[in-house]
Parts: C-alpha cells; structure tokens; sequence
C-alpha cells in the first residue's frame, strides 16, 4: 500500500503553494522548508541468540514555534529520514490546526516487528530511548505512538525516562497505558476524530448520515475506531482492508465480527462473510465516504481520477498526494478532508493526556470525547471558514490555517540572535 512517492518532497510542494496563497517572503516559505533538528542514532541491541544487531533510529523535531515537539514513534522497515521529516512537518501543521500548543516532531526505527521477541522489542525501545534522552521530555519534546508501536512501547519509554531522571515522569510520554497515566478514548480518538470530520463534512454537502455507505482502507486502530463511529453514526460499513486483502459487502459489514477474525486470525483475508476484494478495488468503490487510514500515497496522480466517493476523509498521514487531491476535487468535486485535521483527534486526546499527567487528574471517558468533539468541531469550521476566505478547497485551506498560525507564532517570536 506505499506509493513511490517522496513524502517529503510532497511536503515542499505543499508550502510552496501554502506560500504564494498567503503571499509569504520567500525567507519565510525557506524557513518552513527546513526541521530544526534531524537526530539519527544507531541502535545496538543483544537479540535473544547473543548476537548483536545494530539498527537505525531516527527522531526529527520540526518547529515548536508554538510549544514543546509533538509526534509518534514508528517502527517498520520502511523508516527513512525523508519520511520522517515529512511526518514531523505535517504534525507541525495538524497541531496549529486543531489549535493546541504543540510543534511537531516525529521519530522512527527501520526494524520489521514482526521478526523481533517481545524482550528484543523492549531493548530496542529501551536502548532508542537512552539515546534521545537529551532530546525529549515533558516541556521539550513528548513522543506518543505510531505505527508498530503501542501503549506498551510508550510505558517502556516513560519508564526508561523515569530511571534516569529518578522519579516518574508519566508527562515524557503520550498514549500510555491507563494503568500508568493513560487517558481514556486515547485508543480511539484518531478514528473518532476522523469520524467527527466526515459527520461535519457530510452537514456541509447537504447530505444525511442515515445509509451512507462507507469504504475503510486499512484495518487497524485507526480503521476499526473510524468503521465503528461511523457506524453508530448512522452509516453503512461495506468495505474493509488490510495489507492481505479487502472484503466488501454492499449490505453492510459485521464490525465486531471482522475485529474477532481479525483478532484470531491476524488478518482479514478468509472472512467468509463478505465478498474478498484487493486494496486497490476498494479505493475506486462506488461509495459515499472513503477512509484511506493505511498508508502514505494511497492515492496518487495514477489512480486519483478513479475515486467515486463523495467524501475522501484521510485517517493515515498522507494517503494522497497534493496532485491527487487536485484532481479529486477540481476534476471529480471530492471533498477531500486532510490528514492534518481528519486524524487530529489523536493528538488532541494526547494533548488532553498530558495535561492530565501534568496536573495529575484523571478525566472520565465521556469528558474527553466531549472536550474531542468541541475540538474537532471548531477545527473544521476554522478550516472550511479558511477555504471560503482564500477560495481553495478543503485540503488546500487547513494548510493555509496551520502554515499561517506557525507563520505568526515566529514572526512574534522573532528570530535569535
């Protein structure tokens, strides 16, 4: 499901055209294009056969303009400087976005999971932690979970923290277990985020929530939280995917069903209840909301101009690309809602976390996802208010909004010495 498209140089592409529509000094646009920090280290770990095995690890801190670095840690094979980069931009961006007072960050180890024991996994998390320790903590830079890594890595990496510092530190991180200053909806805020914005998006086109038919692409945390909303919502799931195959039933998918084989099985494929289709088939489905909430360049100038839903909503971080979305709206009239608002509800919650890790509270499930939805529900409006203002479509408008609140929070700040 990864495209062959630099993530990065998307990025670039994005803030040259953010750039000319705000009408920026070109020292500015500059500035944007450029981290602050680029951290790599290599990692030696002991695996259980004694035999060391160094591994790349990566963390790139892009502006905190408008607070303390913000943004998950990945572990996949795939990890690479320019992907992170990108990534780090575009939490920069999603951040201002939804209005909470973080930069971005993001961090990364080239390492399959799948190949690594459980106590491998952990001296690895272990050992990346010990060499950014400089790097991150509560007021400087608060890590939280990607993809390959979860609630577990996190408390692995507040606990090596804590060793060094001597007293818990459960603010260093986000994404916790609950056990150890987790919050609640944590888990599925990204997924209720994007629901929210395809409820908001959905009021915006004139239509009802009742029946409409949904495609999710990519069933993982971020999928199953989405599929469920949006299915408690009203709509009608028929397509679902992971990396083995789709299944797509025009009546409506069993959610709970498809997590249990899941669950059980590892994967989608063999769900005997619905018809098996392929990644790329469920992208071009005839549908009315599309959830590409896999991987980066789903959606590229090669298969944009087969898209039939009505609503793109992007759950991962950069399932199209800027020529994409493009062609889906100004060619197709796709409403595409961006990765920088739609899957901000997992920062938001983290931003929830660490206040409540910070003031050493404990909020009820229903306070956040009601502090969620106040969020979420204003960030659309700022976006699409943005859109109507500078006369682009939805995607082109968030950048406009997170670009010019960084933009503004710099030019405040000044530039030292």
């Amino acid at each position: 499901m990864v495209g062959t498209a630099n993530p990065f140089e998307a990025t670039i592409e994005q803030i040259d055209m953010v750039g000319k529509k705000l009408n920026l000094n070109p020292s500015v646009i500059e500035r944007l294009k450029h981290p602050r920090r680029i951290i790599i280290v290599s990692v030696p770990v002991c695996m259980d056969s004694g035999e060391i095995k160094v591994f790349t690890g990566y963390r790139v801190q892009y502006s905190h303009a408008r607070g303390p670095y913000k943004g998950g840690i990945r572990y996949h094979p795939n990890v690479n400087l320019d992907e992170v980069k990108a990534l780090a931009a575009w939490m920069t961006w999603k951040c201002a976005v939804v209005d909470i007072p973080y930069g971005g960050a993001k961090g990364g180890v080239a390492v399959n999971t799948k190949e690594l024991s459980k106590g491998e996994l952990e001296r690895l998390t272990r050992r990346y932690t010990a060499m950014i320790l400089d790097d991150i903590g509560p007021y400087k830079d608060v890590p939280a979970p990607d993809m390959y890594t979860d609630a577990q890595t996190m408390a692995w990496i507040m606990d090596t923290y804590s060793q060094f510092k001597g007293y818990l530190v459960p603010e260093v991180v986000t994404g916790k277990p609950i056990e150890v200053g987790g919050s609640e909806g944590r888990n599925e805020a990204t997924g209720r985020g994007a629901a929210i914005c395809a409820r908001e998006a959905v009021k915006h086109v004139g239509l009802n929530m009742k029946g409409l038919r949904v495609a999710v692409q990519g069933f993982g945390n971020v999928g199953q939280a989405a599929a469920e909303v949006l299915k408690e919502m009203g709509c009608k799931i028929v397509a679902l995917s992971d990396s083995t195959c789709g299944i797509y039933d025009l009546k409506g998918i069993d959610i709970q069903a498809a997590k249990r084989h899941k669950l059980e099985t590892g994967k989608l494929r063999g769900f005997g209840r619905c018809e098996e289709i392929t990644n790329e088939e469920l992208l071009e489905l005839d549908c009315d909301i599309l959830v590409p909430a896999a991987m980066e360049n789903a959606i590229t100038e090669s298969n944009a101009h087969k898209i039939r839903a009505k609503i793109v909503v992007e759950g991962a971080n950069g399932p199209s690309t800027p020529k994409a979305k493009e062609i889906m709206y100004y060619d197709h009239g796709i409403h595409v809602i961006p990765d920088i608002l739609a899957n901000a509800g997992g920062v938001t919650v983290s931003y929830f976390e660490w206040l409540q890790n910070i003031h050493r509270e404990h909020w009820s499930e229903s306070v956040v996802n009601q502090k969620l939805e106040d969020y979420m529900v204003k960030a659309f409006n700022d976006v699409l208010k943005t859109a109507k203002e500078y006369k682009v479509e939805l995607s082109t408008g968030a950048y406009i909004l997170g670009l010019k609140r960084v933009v503004d929070a710099q030019e405040k700040l000044g530039l030292f010495p």
